[in-house]
């Protein structure tokens, strides 16, 4: 389980993404505080007890100081934990300084717990995937490991395929983890079985999910879907 620290100065808040955290798989709460103080407290009573903090949720704006010298601040002091920014601050100048202050994802609010899932389910594929031990085996190791962190390009989508329904459609699998058929995919979004379909092999085409038959004891087997 990958520990997390929710830094949120909004009590409602912050206990809506320990709430999200708790249910994203391989994920758990260590911590919520609302100040830079409590978070640097946070981190060294972790990291004393020999359980440091992995990841941070942090909101830039905060009554004591500035999300970003709380990061410096944090590096400083020896703490390693990875951040994801949960901020309004919509600046670019401070998206680059976020980069620069070795932010890993900048999430824009407010957001949909589907969106914050997203973002955690990334990461955790991201750390599988520089899990093993040795040097990379090539460049596209390393390219593959930060592509995971991105989202995929929406603007790109193939015509007649919608944001929104695909949003839906990929909430609806990834929570469903023995798979789905598009029949009950279709059911859950409350979009037809051909739209479904159409989403979910989009899905696959991505990398994002995969599909088998599932075999029953007559006619053709039907085609499962599960979120990768």
């Amino acid at each position: 389980m990958i520990p997390v620290l929710v830094v949120e100065d909004d009590p409602v808040a912050a206990s809506a993404h320990a709430l999200y955290v708790e249910r994203a798989p391989g994920f758990h709460p260590a911590a919520t505080v609302h100040t830079c103080a409590d978070a640097l407290r946070a981190l060294d009573r972790a990291r004393a007890a020999g359980t440091p903090v992995e990841l941070i949720l942090l909101d830039l704006h905060l009554p004591d100081g500035h999300g970003l010298q709380l990061c410096r601040t944090l590096r400083a002091a020896g703490h390693g934990a990875d951040i994801i920014a949960v901020t309004s601050a919509r600046d670019l100048a401070m998206v680059r300084h976020a980069v620069s202050a070795g932010v890993v994802q900048y999430l824009l609010k407010p957001f949909s717990s589907a969106a914050l899932g997203d973002r955690l389910e990334r990461y955790a594929r991201y750390r599988a995937s520089l899990g093993r031990a040795g040097d990379a085996l090539g460049q596209d190791e390393v390219d593959h490991a930060f592509a995971v962190l991105r989202t995929p390009d929406r603007s790109s989508l193939p015509k007649g395929l919608s944001a929104p329904t695909l949003d839906t459609v990929a909430t609806v699998l990834r929570t469903a983890p023995d798979g789905l058929s598009a029949a009950a995919v279709a059911a859950a979004a409350g979009v037809s079985r051909i739209t479904a379909r159409r989403y979910l092999e989009h899905l696959v085409d991505t990398g994002l999910a995969a599909r088998e038959p599932q075999y029953g004891q007559v006619g053709r087997p039907e085609l499962t879907y599960r979120w990768r």
